[in-house]
């Protein structure tokens, strides 16, 4: 008898990741004898807590289609909810519902963290004895999924329409900055990634010849504000303006930094924008030109920003999530999909799997080779890795009155058999 699928979402969204989501639902409901009905876990892990399980088998086939190009996380929702050891009531629950609901596959979509916790799930149904089998679906624009040597995983699904977006944004900010510079010589955009510079270097595929006056400053480079003014000084008397790309972990000092559930700073909820700080101090400072610095903070469009897609990425996230299911009906438990480079000069996806409990919080950084000498650049090694991720194609958004069509599923949800339970993190001490 076939067993039914549960498939969540965990952490921050992506442009591209739906269509990992209708990658896995797809193959699900090609393989019928192996796959019963396939479900989506409302807000990720805490709708499995809550049993609140959307039935994506029941949805019409042309808004499962849609999902291909629906980006964020809108569809089933995600959340950045943790499952932590001591949380022994949480873990019990999961197997439970899975009971229930005759769950027999786990999909979990996201990084790192949410990679531990398809691990931990892996686990316990061993331990439990349990037939279960839980599988991960890689997801991330930071692209700090796996190891140093990219041998395990070259990059994930969603980076690549983030480089994208980033690699043209530059080209609009250019044509600002120089029509502005008498006024606003400086223009500082602040970039998403935590502490690994991936979003930040992908601004120099669109000025591989380094013809703009463009500077980058990774979390990685090690360098300081003083540092940065100096910098951003001496390309104001070479060029007369200058461009400044700033990863969201760049040292400025303190920020009031909010952190989410993972422990991870939440850029976006903290007192104070690195942005300003690099602004408010190179105008504290003075500049060599008439004019102040001025910046802004590209927000969560930069990671769902649907019509800047990357086609490379949005084909390797569907072939992703198929890849995960094939997985897990060949291979059994505890596997993740990943993605690999084929040698060659040309670039080529090969899917493959990797153990879960090797990529589980597992964290790479940008690579030092990578990071030009001055510190301010990334080297032509980066441009060569990252530029076929970005793709050479529009991607095609179906509209509706002029605007861009996004999936619709219903609320239909699954029956609840469990008695209602609140997560052990939301509980009043």
């Amino acid at each position: 008898m076939p067993a039914n699928v549960l498939i969540a979402q965990s952490g921050g969204p992506s442009a591209v990741i739906n269509n990992s989501l209708r990658g896995v639902i797809d193959f699900c409901h090609e393989n019928p004898k192996v796959f019963g009905k396939v479900f989506g876990g409302w807000h990720g892990i805490e709708g499995v807590l809550k049993e609140e399980l959307l039935d994506l088998s029941a949805q019409d086939a042309k808004e499962i289609r849609l999902l291909e190009t629906t980006p964020a996380a809108g569809a089933i929702g995600t959340c950045r909810y943790k499952l932590k050891d001591k949380q022994r009531e949480d873990f019990q629950r999961v197997i439970d519902v899975f009971k229930a609901q005759d769950i027999g596959y786990f999909f979990y979509i996201g990084g790192n963290d949410s990679m531990d916790t398809a691990n931990k799930i892996a686990r316990l149904a061993k331990e439990k004895g349990l037939d279960l089998i839980a599988t991960g679906v890689p997801k991330t624009i930071d692209n700090d999924v796996g190891d140093a040597e990219f041998k395990l995983v070259d990059h994930t699904p969603g980076y690549g329409s983030t480089a994208r977006y980033w690699a043209a944004n530059i080209l609009g900010a250019n044509e600002e900055n120089a029509g502005s510079c008498p006024a606003d010589p400086v223009l500082v955009l602040q970039a998403m990634g935590r502490k690994i510079g991936f979003i930040p270097a992908a601004v120099r595929l669109a000025d591989p010849k380094r013809e703009l006056p463009l500077q980058i400053y990774l979390t990685e480079s090690g360098l300081t504000l003083a540092d940065l003014a100096d910098q951003v000084n001496d390309e104001l008397k070479r060029s007369g303006r200058c461009l400044v790309v700033v990863s969201e972990g760049f040292d400025v000092g303190d920020i009031g930094a909010q952190k989410d559930a993972f422990g991870h700073v939440h850029f976006g909820a903290s007192d104070l924008t690195v942005q300003q700080a690099v602004v408010s101090y190179l105008n504290k400072q003075g500049l060599p030109t008439t004019g102040k610095a001025r910046g802004q903070v590209p927000g969560t469009d930069q990671r769902h920003c649907s019509v800047l897609a990357s086609a490379v990425d949005l084909k390797e996230a569907y072939e992703s999530g198929r890849k995960a299911a094939e997985i897990a009906m060949k291979d059994g438990n505890g596997w993740m999909a990943t993605i690999l480079r084929a040698p060659g000069p040309t670039y080529q996806a090969r899917y493959d799997k990797v153990p879960l409990e090797v990529v589980a919080n597992s964290e790479r950084f940008f690579p030092k080779h990578w990071i030009a000498p001055n510190r301010t650049d990334v080297t032509d090694d980066f441009i060569r890795y990252a530029q076929p991720l970005i793709g050479e194609a529009w991607v095609e958004v179906p509209l509706e009155n002029g605007l861009p069509r996004y999936a619709r599923l219903k609320p239909l949800f699954a029956e609840k058999k469990c008695p209602a339970f609140l997560p052990e993190a939301y509980r009043k001490k």
